[in-house]
């Protein structure tokens, strides 16, 4: 059986508290693993607090570790796309760092990929979630499924392990406005399924409010069709049907009973229901010209501060004795010797000059 280089991906934003006990348990799951050489790739998302200091420490500790940090925070998504770039590996595993992806996983996870799959997924139970995020989760993934163009399995998340083919795939596609759980679904390929139990958060709290969650919610419905844009056309065309039926049964009730019955409420009604039609139409179209300008500016999705390569360079070149100039040879243009410019080729003759030359 062949060696497997496999990679992991660990995005991280603000896990100071958790980082370092994910490492452990890490490699505890690694060390399982027979015939496989790893390399933990961390990607610090531009953490406030000490994620930085204890990705460094992992690095110096660990020579199986690297990391990259980046200038700020980009997202969760430009973190994963940093780490799966950095990732060289045959097969690249992305787990997040708060140990609610059970790395006790991995072994399962490569077995499977031994066996010809490209992509193993790690779907999780919602036992002990919540009644209302379990409620909403659950109307999110039916939503999606009916409306986009790729299907997403409900409890699968970010956790997952790719084959290089995948990963290559993925990085294949080089969107602004990225929606992972739809690209992995997209690119399509031999797909294996590993089951868990929820797990519990081990430290910090989740950076996920009801907002953000909604806003990836809106992207994912955004970002694999243009359905939006037909449903306002389809809306159009049935609020148009509407008002000249209504406007039919007007003019026949008038001119039966010969009384025009004045409909200041339903004008009222029908311009303020209108108006609010079109105003979310607007915004529809608006979100697909946004994203449309934001793919032309063509903006790189990340900037990388700091990786455990340039830092070792920058420690070797300080360790490095270095050798002054003379302080009398500074600034100064420095003169070949005198017996190096008498060696030098004296300059070629043109043709006049041969033909004028005395031949005596």
């Amino acid at each position: 059986m062949s060696a497997v280089r496999l990679s992991v991906v660990v995005p991280c934003f603000n896990e100071e508290a958790s980082v370092e006990r994910l490492h452990r348990t890490l490699s505890t799951a690694l060390a399982e693993l027979s015939d496989v050489d790893v390399e933990v790739v961390y990607v610090d998302d531009g953490s406030e607090d000490g994620t930085l200091a204890a990705l460094r420490r992992l690095a110096a500790a660990d020579p199986t570790v690297c990391y990259t940090s980046l200038s700020r925070n980009f997202g969760k998504e430009a973190a994963m796309l940093a780490g799966l770039e950095r990732a060289t590996g045959d097969a690249v595993v992305i787990m997040d760092a708060d140990l609610q992806h059970p790395p006790r996983l991995l072994p399962e996870m490569v077995g499977l990929y031994r066996q010809g799959f490209d992509q193993v997924i790690a779907r999780r139970d919602r036992r002990g979630d919540r009644f209302v995020r379990t409620l909403a989760s659950r109307s999110f993934y039916r939503l999606v499924n009916w409306w986009i163009d790729v299907r997403l399995l409900d409890g699968a998340g970010d956790y997952r392990l790719l084959s290089r083919l995948a990963v290559d795939a993925v990085l294949a596609m080089p969107e602004y406005n990225r929606f992972s759980k739809g690209l992995f679904s997209w690119i399509g390929f031999r797909t294996a399924v590993v089951a868990h139990h929820n797990e519990s958060r081990q430290a910090g709290r989740s950076r996920w409010t009801f907002g953000k969650l909604f806003n990836y919610a809106f992207d994912g419905l955004l970002s694999f069709n243009n359905r939006p844009l037909r449903l306002a056309i389809y809306g159009g065309l049935f609020l148009t049907l509407i008002a000249v039926a209504y406007m039919a049964w007007v003019v026949a009730d008038a001119v039966e009973k010969g009384i025009d019955v004045p409909g200041y409420t339903t004008i009222i009604v029908s311009v303020i229901g209108l108006g609010g039609i079109q105003m979310m139409l607007l915004g529809v179209i608006g979100e697909y010209i946004g994203r449309i300008y934001y793919e032309t500016k063509r903006r790189p999705h990340y900037l990388v501060q700091e990786t455990e390569l340039v830092v070792a360079e920058a420690g070797e070149a300080a360790r490095r004795p270095t050798r002054p100039a003379p302080p009398a040879d500074r600034g100064r243009r420095i003169v070949p010797p005198r017996e190096d410019r008498s060696r030098r080729r004296a300059p070629r003759r043109t043709a006049d000059e041969s033909m004028t030359r005395d031949p005596g």
